[in-house]
């Protein structure tokens, strides 16, 4: 599925719940199965399709999060969990993910979505949207701009 019919699909299904009724609940599921998440590891499961979709390793992504191998495999198996959104946010920076993918991993994770008001959250939009994906980079605008960096 490209970005961009990921991203109607996504409005898509958030228009058709508008107005939804409980009795109609059964056939936006039918109508909608192929659209939803049906693993009991949906992170893991989107986390390693986009690696693979991407072509690259997750030890590289690991390296470039900065985050030990075992540390991250343990967190993309979610056989750990993490309450620290910037470790996950790390890892889609490392991996090069759009905002839309970043958004999707934070989400599937359980975590908020960047949020265009939120400043720190926009100025790893702006990072992302700008192809600035090298943790540190990221880090010294956060810095730069007076935000909470990475790392400390």
């Amino acid at each position: 599925m490209s970005e961009k019919t990921y991203e109607l699909a996504g409005i898509r299904l958030t228009t058709e719940l508008i107005g939804l009724k409980p009795d109609g609940l059964p056939q936006y599921l039918a109508r909608n199965a192929d659209m939803l998440v049906h693993s009991e590891r949906p992170f893991a499961d989107y986390m390693r399709m986009k690696f693979k979709e991407k072509g690259i390793q997750q030890q590289d992504i690991f390296l470039a999060a900065d985050l030990s191998e075992r540390y991250g495999y343990k967190l993309i198996s979610e056989e750990k969990h993490t309450t620290s959104r910037d470790t996950i946010l790390r890892i889609c920076l490392a991996a090069r993910f759009d905002e839309i993918e970043t958004d999707e991993a934070l989400t599937l994770y359980g975590m908020a979505p960047l949020h265009v008001r939120n400043p720190r959250d926009v100025a790893f939009i702006v990072a992302i949207n700008n192809r600035i994906f090298d943790i540190h980079d990221v880090d010294a605008i956060l810095r730069e701009n007076n935000l909470p960096p990475f790392l400390t």
